[in-house]
Parts: C-alpha cells; sequence; structure tokens
C-alpha cells in the first residue's frame, strides 16, 4: 500500500491540509521552486491510499491491479490521474511503483448549483489494470527438497477430507506411492526419480489434469447490506415449522387550524395546532410445517410458499441456525 495523489479532478477533490503537503512535497523534489501547502490548496486534488496484491509468481517488471481509495472528502475521482506512487510491505520496503495513469471508478456523479446531486455507483473508489510496476519479488518455489526427494506441496482452497482424499488417490493412480494428504488442505507430492532436474512442471501440469469431484460444503452466504443470500448445494434443513408476519407502525403527524366557534370562547384566537395520529397494523402469518429438505431446489420452494422476502429470510436462516435446524455453517458479509 502507498499514500498518493491523484490531480486533475474537475473541483471534485478534497481541499483538506494533507493533501497539499504531500503534493508541496512531491513538486520540491521535481523542482527548484518552493511551494507551500497554502499555495497549492485545490478541489482538484485528492488524497488516496493506494492498495495492491503482490502473487507469488509476479516477478521483476511485471504488472499488476491496483485499487485507489479516496482518504479525505473527495466527492469524486471520476476523470483523475494517479501520480507515480511507492507501493511498500509491512516491512517497509517497496515492492512496486504505481505509474502514472487515468482512474477507472465504472461510475458517475453530477452536482447542480443548488445542492442537488446524482450518483452512480461509489465514486470515491477506483482502479487501474496493470497500474503498477513490480520493483521486488518474493522468492517462491513451487517445489523443495525433503529428505533427498523433490516434493510439492498442493493446497486446497476449500479444505475437505473428501477432497484431500480424492486427490490423493487420483495421484496414485498416475504416479503410485508418490501422494500423501497430510490434512484437509494439504496434500503432498513427491517427484518420481524418473522425472528429470527441469520437468517438474511438466510432471505438475500431469497430475493437475485429473477430475476429481469436489466435496461441496453446507453453508449459506448472507450479505444483509444488500439483502443478497446465496445457499450451498448440500444445505438441509430439519422438519420444522416457521411462522413469518409483519408489524406495520404508521406515523402521521400534520398541522391543522383550530378556529374558536362555540360559546364563551369570544376572547380565543385561530392558532394552528399539531396532530399526531399513529396506527399499528399486524399481518398474522400462519405456522407453516417444512418437511426436511434434501435439495436446494426443494428448500427454496418451501421457502417461498411463506411469500418471504429476503430480508424475511435473512431473519428465518439466522432463527433455523439457533434453533439447530439448519444443517449448514452460516457466514454473515
Amino acid at each position: 500500500m502507498g499514500t498518493g495523489i491523484v490531480v486533475g479532478l474537475n473541483g471534485t477533490g478534497d481541499s483538506s491540509t494533507p493533501s497539499a503537503q504531500l503534493l508541496a512535497s512531491l513538486l520540491r523534489r521535481e523542482s527548484s521552486t518552493t511551494f507551500t501547502p497554502s499555495l497549492l490548496s485545490s478541489a482538484n486534488i485528492a488524497l488516496v491510499m493506494v492498495t495492491a496484491e503482490l502473487g507469488p509468481w509476479d516477478r521483476e517488471g511485471s504488472a499488476i491491479d491496483i485499487n485507489i481509495s479516496s482518504v479525505g472528502n473527495a466527492k469524486s475521482l471520476q476523470g483523475g490521474m494517479l501520480l507515480a506512487t511507492e507501493l511498500k510491505g509491512l516491512d517497509g520496503e517497496v515492492y512496486a511503483v504505481a505509474r502514472v495513469a487515468a482512474i477507472s471508478t465504472s461510475s458517475w456523479t453530477v452536482e447542480g448549483k443548488t445542492g442537488s446531486k446524482a450518483s452512480k455507483n461509489h465514486p470515491t473508489v477506483g482502479r487501474i489494470p496493470n497500474g503498477a510496476i513490480v520493483e521486488r519479488s518474493e522468492l517462491s518455489q513451487f517445489f523443495q527438497m525433503l529428505g533427498g526427494k523433490r516434493c510439492i506441496t498442493l493446497s486446497l482452497r476449500q479444505p475437505s477430507f473428501s477432497t484431500a482424499e480424492r486427490i490423493r488417490q487420483a495421484i496414485e493412480k498416475m504416479y503410485p506411492n508418490t501422494a500423501a494428504a497430510e490434512d484437509p488442505g494439504t496434500v503432498r507430492v513427491f517427484v518420481p526419480e524418473e522425472v528429470a532436474a527441469g520437468q517438474e512442471i511438466a510432471f505438475l501440469d500431469k497430475i493437475v489434469q485429473a477430475d476429481v469431484e469436489v466435496d461441496v460444503p453446507a453453508i449459506v452466504v448472507i450479505n444483509e447490506r444488500t439483502g443478497t443470500i446465496v445457499v450451498g448445494g448440500n444445505v438441509t434443513i430439519l422438519e420444522t415449522a416457521i411462522a413469518q408476519g409483519s408489524l406495520v407502525v404508521k406515523v402521521k403527524e400534520q398541522k391543522i387550524v383550530s378556529q374558536p366557534t362555540t360559546p364563551f370562547t369570544d376572547a380565543a384566537t385561530t392558532q394552528a395546532v399539531d396532530d399526531t395520529s399513529i396506527a399499528v397494523e399486524e399481518k398474522e402469518g400462519a405456522l407453516i410445517a417444512l418437511p426436511k429438505t434434501v435439495t436446494v431446489d426443494e428448500l427454496a420452494r418451501a421457502l417461498n410458499a411463506i411469500g418471504a422476502s429476503p430480508r424475511d429470510l435473512i431473519a428465518i436462516f439466522d432463527a433455523l441456525k439457533k434453533a439447530g435446524a439448519l444443517q449448514a455453517r452460516l457466514e454473515m458479509m
């Protein structure tokens, strides 16, 4: 990550002191003219945080993608250009340098003179494909020496006892006595002696071509911010009953005019008074029994029979998990 400056904004940048100070420091290195932050305070620049992910095979000179996020009170990074920025690791060393390039925000924002504004997506976050050049890489090797033998360690993306054992069996069919499943997420493979030095990639390419049935975990992923629910194929629900209903509370406030017209109100005056009305409506939900489901299709049809919205389904899944009826892992994003 690194701290950078975006320039060329059309009045949508931030006018904070840190952005002006960073730009002043940059200009002092580039020229002999002395600039002060007070002279560079402008809404056409923005202080941003630049981040990137350095992969294990990204070598010196290769290009990696970068993400740019506004740090100050900038309204939009649309149309801006990122100046060269050093990207450092947690050890303080520079691993990549973001090049001067235009930012893609995949959004837009417009604002009127009276304060009205319209925007699409998130204009204060952008990215630059291949926006940084790797200056320093990590030393990564795909095989190591154990007991005088070449060894390759396969790491499963989703740890599973069943998947690890199936991978071991598939490798053993091609090269007997070469593979061992150490744990649910690791399969260790020893390179046979007949594989010559320098042919390790060809050996690895051959063993990864085997088709292995992957054990899909039973999991329900819920994003409460967007109301998105993703249910895995192995999710089941024990026989249970669900009641789904909604409570609607309406509060209405308005001003009414009080006009005294009855006897003994000669000295009274016309006044505007506040009037508040509250209405509570409860829609009762029937208690619906759900049989033990086997497939996602049956689960979806059972929940759709209740007429639940995505927000209701989030509460239902949470309650099913607490009741012990949901036979899956529930993950909240």
